[in-house]
């Protein structure tokens, strides 16, 4: 069921909040062996706040949302439950307070069901570098889920959760919502607090809602969505409500088809992709071709900034305050050594060992930012002449799983420039090529975050591929 769903059958007393819980609960018990979507599962406390949720619906002392589960990636802070942000330097850490988002979900009175599996500090785009082992892909146990949310990808396609809350630095809400096939939204940067969010690359990390459908990212947005005097990047927005807006008509709207990033689609995505465009046309659309010359000099730009953002960030894990410790030291240096050498896994390693020579070559860090800037200012000319742009989320179905951990140079072509130029941007399915989803994104200006739901929710009005299920468990 989706949000909505759940609200009707709550609502009509289809179905108790504990009911609800305990179902899904028994059902991840059983499925995640298979998946190994979730890290932790907060049983007792989920059950706890169902029976609460159902004695104030009696008195009718809750909103609507009182009792809808939902799960969030393992690197929101979540007071006294675990959260490992998929690491070994993390396995045991208990947060002693909660992320914005997560204080803002629970006021609204949704419960936290888990924390789902992720690549190692939100390093990687399959969700192969979890120190918890990899997320399979519920269409296909051999395929990979994406990443660097795949968990949460992964529990909402095997209808195990309706929605969760996930990250996007470089594609990692909008990879693996395309290969599961379900609605990722990644928001402007700024538009939600990244306080209790650990950090992987702070110019580019965003959260954002995963879901099977926009309305239910809509609802979600609603709840989330908000100034917070904790996080000074968070813009002071008032709080709005976005389900307003996704039913407006688009018809006029003007679309951009980047001629750079259609040349070279595969044919299955390629045929995929001008069917979505052929439904928008029907929409009343307009479209136009426009430019987005800086595809290859942006993945260089991207990891350059990311793992140099990264060799600072995890810099703290030393062992002292935070992170794996286990072996007694005879020097401070030897500390730092065994905890970081133990603590991390490769491709962690392998990034913050980038990002060190990076920042020892200055020079690299600069032009990276001034290709930044460059990308920046491209799409701020290219929203004077265009409401929005449209690209495939990927050029490929989700892969077979790799045997050897390879830093992931490519496969974020298709998602990098959106998180370098900090625009929102979201998935939604579009097809199928043999039996695995296939996304397309979509791109609009700078905190206009209810045009992209009223574009991605008129298209998903008139077709039914967010409707479908795997079959595989």
């Amino acid at each position: 069921m989706t949000i909505v769903d759940i609200i009707k059958g709550l609502k009509n007393k289809h179905f108790s909040c504990y009911e609800l819980i305990k179902f899904l609960l028994t059902k991840i018990k059983q499925t995640n062996k298979h998946l190994n979507c979730f890290i932790t599962i907060d049983y007792k406390k989920a059950l706890k706040q169902a029976n609460k949720c159902d004695f104030l619906r009696k008195f009718n002392q809750t909103n609507e949302l009182y009792g809808v589960p939902i799960a969030v990636k393992d690197l929101f802070c979540t007071k006294g439950l675990k959260t490992t942000c998929g690491s070994k330097m993390l396995k045991n850490f208990i947060p002693t307070y909660n992320s914005t988002l997560i204080e803002k979900i629970q006021h609204a009175g949704l419960i936290n069901i888990g924390k789902t599996n992720m690549d190692e500090f939100a390093m990687g785009s399959y969700n192969e570098h979890s120190f918890f082992g990899r997320v399979k892909n519920p269409w296909n146990f051999n395929l990979v889920s994406g990443g660097s949310s795949g968990g949460s990808a992964s529990a909402i396609s095997a209808c195990l959760i309706p929605a969760s809350l996930g990250t996007d630095t470089g594609g990692s809400i909008r990879l693996p919502s395309s290969f599961c096939g379900i609605t990722g939204l990644k928001t402007s940067y700024g538009f939600l607090s990244r306080y209790g969010i650990i950090s992987y690359s702070s110019s580019l990390d965003q959260a954002g809602p995963m879901a099977h459908t926009v309305k239910d990212c809509a609802i979600l947005l609603n709840i989330i969505s908000g100034c917070d005097k904790f996080d000074s990047t968070n813009i002071n927005f008032k709080t709005d409500n976005y389900l307003k807006y996704i039913n407006k008509s688009i018809k006029g709207k003007k679309i951009g088809l980047p001629i750079e990033y259609f040349k070279n689609l595969t044919s299955n995505v390629s045929c995929i992709t001008q069917e979505a465009i052929r439904v928008f046309s029907k929409l009343g659309i307009k479209f136009i071709d426009i430019s987005l010359p800086y595809i290859d000099s942006a993945i260089s730009a991207y990891y350059i900034i990311a793992s140099a953002e990264a060799a600072s960030n995890l810099s703290k894990y030393d062992g002292i305050k935070y992170g794996y410790y286990k072996i007694n030291p005879k020097t401070i240096e030897e500390l730092y050594v065994n905890t970081r050498t133990n603590g991390f896994g490769k491709e962690v390693k392998t990034r913050i060992l980038l990002g060190t020579y990076f920042l020892n070559k200055s020079n690299l860090f600069i032009k990276a930012k001034k290709i930044r800037k460059l990308i920046y200012n491209n799409f701020i000319k290219l929203f004077k002449t265009v409401d929005c742009i449209i690209l495939p989320t990927n050029n490929y179905i989700a892969k077979q799983t790799q045997k050897k951990n390879n830093l992931n140079i490519q496969e974020d072509i298709y998602t990098i420039s959106v998180n370098l130029a900090g625009l929102p941007a979201i998935n939604i399915p579009i097809g199928f090529v043999k039996n695995c989803p296939i996304g397309l994104q979509i791109i609009t200006p700078h905190f206009t975050e209810h045009l992209l739901l009223n574009i991605a929710h008129c298209y998903q009005k008139h077709t039914h591929w967010h409707l479908n299920y795997p079959n595989s468990l």
